[in-house]
């Protein structure tokens, strides 16, 4: 629902999308760093009841607003929400499900948000062309969430969380309901033990303390490392520029760039099903290893085919170009005698102002014209049944860039889309799980922001083909790190992560099965 929102949003006034888009991020860092010590204090239930409230009074006041200023209020609102649900779901989930379900019902989890981004998508579609329904499309997000508030009051808290505040009573009824006979007992021997040996501990929590303790410091390493390559493997650059993307990649209407980027979401939302029937089978760090492994040959044909296109682009003729009157590019005429140098993407790329669009041949790779861009050129390009570039330009390699980003998204989903999230939501021990999962959260939105910001930058830099290959060999290093500090956590209660943690640091050969008491229960 969250993720969702932030593309539903771009079809509201027009305010530049890397503001409105940065504006609920930055909502989100703040929510998730002050979700982190909510968690811990009030509880899990009321930080999610929390975070819908917020959720909802910022998508009121976007569907509202009377302005920018009004708008982006609304979206700083909403991003606190998403910053404190971000980790405050998973956790609530991974706490109150059995072991052995434990990766599946926290991967429910993220296919629900692919899938709200892929509802998002369609009702995107659907309003492209009836002007001022924005306020509706923000408006109706309010809906989820006053439906979750409903929900959670019927709900119980984290029985971990109860017991650690010493409400044991109710947390025994909540674990009963929850595993069976012949494991509640272990259960809650094991549960006891960790609140005991915590409970020793009086020292405040600070940042040197967790530091200083052994398997919360490993921990904070392969969770926040994880929440970090999540991000700076470039999955956000597709999910929010995807209609981008597609238009770099040679498709130039909007329409088509949104649909295609709606089959996207859909991959996306289909990967996120993937994780719920692998991951508990799999095993955490078998999947992500997997899937980065699938992300860095994807990047790989993505950026082949980018270089592709940018070397064979089609050429600017000076006799097409004339035919749009006083139109003509100022940059492409003052190049003069080297003009015939002159290709599609060195015309969209045009520094000069006034910047420049191309407009193709009716054989889209055959010569086209280099003309100023504004809506004037883009009437008068249409008008003749042409195809008008702005972002990329028209290929014959456009069909395997949408393989690739197809691969990508098949490969991403169902691991490191969701292993970060059910890693940081188990990892941790009890006493810090909120505070830690609160840092691996501010994490993943610190992250976001920078790679959302920076990736349409660039690509007008160096060109998506430098820009696929940094986000590749980021997936490389992410693939050493996984293997050397991640932790396999499939099928281990909860209470003996630490125990695990505590014992090893380097955690390299994943390939082989624990010989531990947690895989006899």
């Amino acid at each position: 629902m969250a993720s969702g929102l932030l593309k539903i949003i771009r079809t509201g006034p027009d305010i530049k999308s890397e503001a409105i888009v940065s504006t609920a991020i930055a909502g989100a860092i703040i929510g998730a760093a002050v979700g982190g010590w909510i968690n811990d204090r009030f509880g899990r239930k009321v930080s999610i009841i929390v975070a819908d409230t917020l959720f909802l009074i910022g998508s009121v006041i976007m569907a509202a607003a009377n302005g920018p200023a009004v708008l982006l209020v609304g979206r700083v609102f909403v991003g606190l929400g998403v910053g404190m649900a971000s980790m405050a779901s998973p956790l609530y989930i991974s706490e109150a499900s059995p072991t052995r379900v434990r990766g599946a019902l926290v991967s429910l989890n993220s296919f629900l948000i692919t899938g709200g981004q892929f509802i998002s998508y369609l009702i995107n579609l659907a309003f492209t062309r009836a002007p001022g329904t924005w306020r509706w499309m923000l408006g109706v997000a309010a809906l989820p969430a006053l439906i979750q508030i409903v929900l959670m009051l019927s709900l119980p808290e984290s029985p971990r969380w109860l017991y650690r505040k010493g409400k044991e009573d109710q947390a025994k009824l909540i674990l009963k309901k929850i595993y069976e006979v012949e494991d509640y007992d272990n259960e809650i021997q094991q549960l006891k033990e960790s609140v005991e040996m915590e409970l020793k501990d009086t020292e405040k929590i600070s940042m040197m303390q967790l530091i200083k303790t052994t398997s919360v410091r490993r921990g904070l390493y392969a969770g926040v490392g994880l929440a970090f390559f999540q991000q700076f493997v470039g999955i956000n650059t597709v999910m929010y520029y995807s209609p981008s993307i597609v238009q770099l990649a040679g498709f130039a209407s909007n329409r088509t760039a949104l649909l295609l980027s709606l089959i996207t979401a859909g991959l996306n939302a289909f990967g996120s099903i993937l994780s719920i029937y692998f991951i508990d089978k799999t095993g955490r760090k078998k999947l992500v290893l997997i899937s980065l492994t699938g992300v860095v040959l994807s990047l790989a044909l993505l950026t082949v085919t980018f270089r592709e296109t940018e070397i064979h682009s089609p050429m600017v003729s000076p006799f097409e170009s004339k035919q749009f009157s006083n139109n003509t590019c100022p940059e492409f005429n003052t190049a003069a005698l080297n003009n015939e140098k002159w290709n599609c993407m060195r015309c969209i790329q045009s520094t000069n102002k006034p910047t420049c669009g191309f407009c193709a041949d009716h054989n889209k790779v055959q010569p086209g014209a280099c003309i100023i861009k504004n809506d004037y050129s883009k009437k008068q390009c249409g008008n003749e049944n042409r195809s008008w570039y702005t972002k990329g330009c028209p290929s014959n390699f456009g069909w395997i860039a949408l393989v690739g980003l197809g691969l990508y998204i098949i490969f991403f989903s169902p691991g490191m889309g969701t292993v970060p999230w059910v890693v940081n939501s188990e990892i941790y021990p009890l006493r810090y799980r909120g505070v830690c999962g609160g840092i691996a959260s501010t994490t993943v939105w610190v992250s976001n922001l920078v790679v959302s910001q920076s990736f349409l930058s660039l690509t007008e830099v160096i060109g998506p083909s430098w820009t696929f290959m940094i986000f590749g060999v980021i997936a490389i290093v992410a693939i050493l790190f996984v293997i050397v500090f991640v932790p396999e956590t499939k099928g281990v209660p909860i209470e003996q992560i630490e125990d695990m943690l505590e014992k090893r640091f380097v955690q390299i050969k994943f390939w082989k099965k624990r010989d531990s008491d947690s895989q006899k229960h």
